[in-house]
């Protein structure tokens, strides 16, 4: 039978002004309820006359009735009652009913429940291991009412000390320690950017960096329940340390974090040491701030303190030190977490055996005394001082006089000394975190229950405003705009792709005439924000019979038949301007009018540059108030580029929105840029320049390899018979082509040849024919005189001008599937879609055909090729005869089948050998597919579950370019490769394509890609193509390129040879010198080995095959050949 309450005798009390409402309740009244609460029959009985006590206390005394009537030393008393079952039920029915409803009627309660005498927190944790199941529940849902009811403030100032006190309490029952950790958890978690209303985010925001400055203390408490030896404390505890690495925002460490975890929980030299590793190949950019220290110190710290570290990770360590400090901008926080690791490094600068590691430790110390500011803690010139609890009190202390304004009910006194620490650590966290809207909601709710008359108001908001001002003092007054500027969009608005979060309670502001550029990576949202303007889905952004929008971006999907000037007169927005003037504002932008002109040509026919130039003329028609610009550069040459930016500048009446990665152009251009900063839009005033200024971070947009993305090409295979990088593996002898309708040639009589040193750039205006030449190059086209020859065993990676033709048939597929897709027979599906593989009707007619081999069995019709091999100095083939079994197939060589027409069956049968051999050991498997989506810097996750129709174009073309990278090509075609990749994607493609083992031929406007990536250069002009022999590649792009280093070397001669910027290697790639006349390779011929000779290359063949076993998974096999040295 439950137990009778002997409640303590309760102290008379005077009922002032103050108090809450009704008279207060006598203790016969209190005793009853609780009696009630502890004897009830069922767990319902029990929680409705927990909650007939609450209300009791919020309409009478309030908070003070805790202890007048010893309400929680009665609960106290209960929950410890170890006979009675039903009285701890009760008593957790209580502190949840307390929990649940006092908190938002009386804020100051948190200070009974919390703070006051060790606060009551720990009785609901202690009874989670109770035996009974009905006690457990009702602690949990106390637990439960006390993490819903209290505000981000609270949690970070009352609930996280006291959770950290428990777990540092060794005495507790394990369920308790789990119930702690999920509590953690459970804060962490609801500090995730979610797609709730602005106040709600606006509160996650306040939680996230509140209890990001707390991780210094909340990790190692974490870190120890991970190497608890109760199975289910570590595993909660791992959960909570996963949960708590979410508050980091820094992209450089995001991508290491499992591995950092994976150190924490299983501690061992060798996962140190991959930690450590990691870090060392991270490039920082983003500002180091104290979450990221506090995870990353602890790490550090070991690697420098444990005497087994070898020197190599001693080095990287330091580095890391040096390189993390760097970004340090706090002096605060510098000085929290620095001096941990200061020691270690003073150590390794002492004691380090290597001469390189002291010297790369006294450089990071050096950086370390920088960070931290002088010795004696003061601030740095031009630091903004913190404000502090003393701050906070000074200005409380003035207002409020304990003797004069207090209630004067017994205990209040010492109510008010916590309470005055508690709100001034809230104000602290306000203040410190620009949240100083909230200042009064801190203060005001905690004063209302302690002061004499209704001034707790008046004294919050006063508070508020003082702290305000000094916001304003320390940080400037809001940036107005300047007198005269005419604002024309302010919106407020979240953005979502799919399941995608893109854009949380963000601001965009728009004044007439100014050019907004908007920055930020591949996939943050950038097209999909002006798609959802141009479509008018973007909430709050004004009509377009209010304001006209116009979206440019890149669309191929005209109708090709049509006549430039019949094509935009058809358009129903443009049809009322006339054709007049739609004549003449094509002629504005280069469309030439009357017979002849460019206006008469179709539209199928234009370049990309032209199509481009075609879009920006019919938003000129519209009027477009806001011109929303998606990669506008792309496809333009130099002078198209310069007069784009002269028409956007002298236009001031039009507002422009500007998508592009093209550097130099948002430099011209730009009065504003929006950046991308953790979903929210961040405006900078001035150009890119002045952007990257202020955000040194940005740096990527200015240099190429100061870039977060890493693109990893595989190494080309051997071709048989090229020994040397400058020898021509495919070559064009005076080769012509005229398109369909076209009055002149696009191109004429043009002769060249690529090698595998090849880092070669095809320069030309829009429609010049560049894209006709990489065509022919690579078999999309036939010419129409003169010949195009390759290797045999060629394998060509082609990624086309609009590099999403490669896709737009696989749109329902993921990337993983599409890979699948297009190797799934073991060629490459794409190289049998060109025109030089499919059979036109005399390719039919010619397998019809019957030949003769001159052997005595007359004439026979091929079936098919299915083998080939060595033959002299060429190949012989194995030919399957139609109606004869094959014992009766024939070995035939390759000249003698070109010879008979069947060309384009030699040509499948080596692609599909080019093919197999590419493919090697590469198994068409998820695992290892999603591996290389990594390598090209798409993430796997993505590649593995996102449909291609929802990718973004930057994503897409990644798509593309792990496709043509598959099957390990010899030379890798760009037509455009610049287009729809942001700038950290283009940093990471150029420093794969210097290291790149294999030929490179790319057509591209951007001066600075092409620059610092291609020697030598076609410029191709009136149908003629002009070798401009090799230039100096520009190394200073790349910011990992030192003086005297060997990166331009490693462009040319990727193989290691002589540079290609010698006379010589140029003249014999230009001339075609080793490759005496025609374009054949040779083959050895078997000479007899003796018996040494063949165990010697036994041998070989056995260590490399051992070699192999060794090598990642997916490696190919190397070639047993019998030539090897």
């Amino acid at each position: 039978m439950p137990h009778q309450l002997s409640p303590p005798s309760a102290p008379a009390m005077i009922v002032k002004s103050s108090t809450p409402s009704g008279a207060p309740p006598t203790q016969e009244e209190i005793s009853s309820l609780m009696n009630t609460a502890f004897t009830a029959q069922t767990s319902q009985q029990s929680l409705d006359a927990a909650y007939a006590l609450t209300n009791l206390l919020i309409n009478s005394v309030g908070f003070r009735g805790f202890r007048i009537y010893g309400i929680l030393d009665a609960i106290r008393k209960a929950a410890a009652d170890k006979k009675d079952g039903s009285r701890r039920e009760s008593a957790m029915n209580l502190l949840g009913a307390l929990f649940e409803r006092m908190p938002p009627a009386q804020r100051i309660s948190e200070v009974n429940f919390l703070i006051q005498d060790g606060g009551v927190l720990n009785l609901a944790l202690d009874a989670l291991s109770d035996k009974g199941s009905v006690v457990r529940e009702s602690a949990q849902y106390a637990l439960d009412a006390v993490f819903t009811g209290l505000s981000p403030e609270a949690m970070v100032v009352a609930l996280l000390p006291a959770l950290s006190r428990y777990l540092a309490k060794r005495s507790g029952k394990w369920q308790g320690t789990v119930g702690a950790y999920d509590l953690i958890a459970r804060m962490a978690d609801k500090a995730k950017i979610g797609t709730g209303s602005k106040e709600e985010e606006a509160l996650k925001d306040l939680l996230r960096e509140s209890m990001g400055k707390k991780l210094a203390g909340l990790i190692p408490v974490v870190d120890s329940g991970m190497h608890d030896l109760k199975a289910e404390v570590s595993k909660q505890a791992l959960k909570t340390m996963t949960s708590l690495t979410t508050l980091l925002s820094n992209d450089d460490v995001a991508p290491r974090i499992p591995l950092l975890i994976k150190t924490m929980e299983k501690p061992s030299t060798e996962t140190l040491q991959k930690a450590i590793h990691a870090l060392s190949q991270t490039t920082f950019v983003a500002i180091v701030t104290s979450p990221v220290l506090a995870l990353l110190t602890p790490l550090l710290e070991r690697s420098l303190n444990t005497p087994t570290t070898s020197q190599e990770v001693l080095r990287q360590t330091v580095v890391v030190v040096e390189n993390l400090t760097k970004l340090v901008h706090d002096p605060v926080e510098a000085r929290t977490f620095l001096p941990k690791l200061k020691p270690g490094v003073q150590g390794v600068k002492d004691r380090a055996s290597l001469p390189e590691v002291r010297e790369l430790a006294t450089r990071a110390l050096d950086v370390i005394k920088k960070a931290m500011g002088d010795d004696d803690g003061n601030l740095a010139s031009g630091q903004i001082a913190p404000t502090t609890p003393t701050d906070v009190y000074a200005v409380l202390d003035k207002s409020i006089d304990p003797k004069r304004d207090l209630a004067g009910f017994p205990g209040d006194e010492e109510m008010w000394s916590l309470t005055r620490a508690y709100i001034a650590e809230m104000v602290v966290e306000d203040v410190n975190l620009r949240h100083v809207s909230r200042v009064g909601f801190s203060s005001g709710p905690y004063l209302r229950p302690l002061l004499n008359d209704d001034k707790a108001s008046a004294i919050g908001e006063s508070l508020q405003q003082h702290f305000i001002d000094e916001d304003h003092r320390k940080f400037g007054q809001p940036i107005k705009p300047a007198s005269g500027e005419v604002e024309i969009v302010n919106t407020d608005f979240s953005l979502a792709y799919g399941g995608m979060l893109l854009l949380s309670h963000t601001n965009i502001t728009l004044h007439k005439g100014h050019r907004y550029g908007l920055c930020g990576r591949n996939g943050a949202g950038k097209s999909t924000l002006m798609r959802s303007i141009a479509e008018g889905k973007l909430e709050g952004f004004p009509s377009k019979e209010q304001l006209k929008t116009c979206f440019v971006e890149h669309n191929q999907g005209e109708d090709a038949d049509l006549s430039i000037l019949e094509f935009v007169s058809k358009d129903p927005e443009l049809a009322a301007a006339g054709k007049d003037r739609i004549s003449h504002v094509l002629g504005e932008v280069g469309f030439t009018a009357g017979p002849g002109g460019r206006q008469e040509e179709k539209v199928g026919s234009l370049s990309g540059g032209w199509k481009m130039k075609l879009a920006l003329a019919r938003a000129m028609l519209m009027g477009a108030d806001v011109l929303l610009l998606d990669e506008p550069t792309n496809h333009l040459d130099v002078s198209n580029v310069k007069w784009l930016e002269e028409y956007l500048k002298s236009h001031t009446e039009i507002t422009s929105l500007i998508v592009s990665h093209d550097s130099g152009f948002l430099d011209n251009v730009c009065t504003d840029i929006y950046h991308y900063e953790q979903k929210k839009l961040v405006c900078y005033p001035g150009n890119l320049a002045a952007f990257v200024r202020v955000k040194p971070e940005a740096k990527s947009y200015y240099t190429l390899s100061a870039s977060q993305a890493s693109f990893k090409f595989p190494n080309p295979g051997i071709l048989t018979g090229i020994k040397s990088a400058t020898r021509a593996i495919i070559r064009m002898t005076n080769c012509s082509y005229t398109y369909p309708g076209a009055s002149k040639p696009s191109l004429q009589d043009v002769t060249c040849n690529l090698t595998l040193s090849s880092r070669t750039a095809i320069i030309g205006a829009n429609g010049a024919g560049k894209s006709t030449l990489i065509k022919l190059l690579t078999g999309e086209t036939i010419p129409q005189t003169g010949k195009v020859e390759k290797h045999p065993n060629l394998r060509i990676g082609y990624i086309k001008q609009h590099a999403l033709e490669h896709v737009e048939m696989h749109m329902e597929k993921t990337p993983n599937q599409y890979l699948q897709w297009r190797y799934a027979n073991g060629d490459d599906r794409e190289v049998l879609m060109k025109q030089t593989r499919i059979l036109s009707e005399e390719d039919k007619a010619q397998m019809n055909k019957f030949v003769d081999l001159g052997d005595g069995k007359g004439e026979r019709r091929i079936e098919a090729l299915i083998g080939r091999q060595k033959w002299k100095k060429t190949f012989q083939y194995e030919v399957k005869w139609i109606g004869m079994i094959p014992k009766y197939n024939s070995q035939v060589s390759r000249e003698t089948l070109i010879g008979w027409g069947f060309d384009k069956l030699v040509q499948e049968f080596d692609d599909h050998e080019a093919s197999r051999e590419g493919l090697g050991f590469r198994i068409l498997e998820p695992k290892v597919i999603s591996q290389h989506f990594a390598d090209i810097g798409l993430d796997p996750e993505i590649a593995n579950h996102n449909e291609i129709s929802g990718l973004s174009g930057g994503q897409k073309v990644k798509v593309v370019l792990a496709g043509a990278m598959w099957n390990n090509p010899h030379l890798l075609v760009l037509d455009e490769p610049t287009n729809f990749l942001d700038r950290d994607s283009l940093g990471g493609l150029a420093v794969a394509i210097r290291d790149y083992k294999g030929g490179v031929v790319m057509i591209s406007h951007n001066e600075e890609f092409v620059g610092a990536l291609c020697p030598e250069q076609m410029h191709v002009a009136d149908g003629r193509v002009t070798h401009k022999g090799y230039l100096a590649v520009s190394a200073d792009r790349f910011e990992d390129s030192r003086p005297g280093s060997s990166m331009s070397s490693a462009v040319a001669s990727p193989r290691g040879g002589s540079s290609a910027v010698s006379s010589a290697a140029a003249s014999a790639n230009v001339s075609g010198a080793e490759d005496g006349g025609d374009l054949k390779f040779k083959s050895k011929k078997k000479k007899k080995m003796t018996r040494a000779q063949m165990k010697e290359r036994e041998v070989r063949r056995r260590l490399r095959h051992i070699e192999w076993l060794n090598s990642p998974k997916g490696t190919p096999h190397p070639p047993d050949t019998d030539d090897e040295s």
